[in-house]
């Protein structure tokens, strides 16, 4: 991995952290804020479990996984400097993400999540900046296998 790649995750760990921090020591859990009517609201949740908060109390075994996950891509990284630069975006994004979940996990036994939408009249699952990176990476893999000639 190259010195950017470890800045560039860092940056997005610390932001993640940081907007977790603020959330946590400047609202009430379920306390909620208006930003656009009926469309985004910051409110502060705590989530034992991932995604639309399947596998509740489960945090420990998505700390392995997010620990094991980012090893193997930090490594991967090391031994292939070569990487094209959408699919390096993309697994520095899962590391960022992991790990700023992962961290949550392992101080909290939980993951503060604060970003509410509504689209659509749909109330999408509360989520953090850690788990915008992981959805840009899906987004992006997704974008790379579509793209990616054999």
């Amino acid at each position: 991995m190259r010195k950017r790649d470890w800045l560039f995750v860092i940056t997005l760990i610390l932001a993640d952290q940081l907007s977790k921090l603020y959330i946590s020591s400047t609202m009430q859990v379920s306390e909620s804020i208006k930003v656009i009517e009926n469309f985004f609201y910051i409110t502060y949740a705590r989530n034992t479990g991932a995604a639309w908060s399947i596998g509740q109390g489960m945090g420990f075994v998505f700390v392995g996984i997010a620990i094991a996950m980012s090893i193997g891509i930090v490594y991967y990284l090391y031994k292939h400097s070569d990487v094209k630069k959408l699919t390096r975006f993309t697994m520095l994004l899962i590391v960022a993400g992991g790990i700023g979940n992962a961290i949550d996990r392992i101080r909290f036994g939980y993951v503060i999540d604060f970003l509410d939408f509504y689209i659509f009249g749909y109330d999408f699952p509360i989520f953090n900046i850690a788990d915008c990176c992981i959805t840009i990476a899906l987004f992006a893999l997704i974008l790379i296998m579509l793209t990616e000639k054999e």
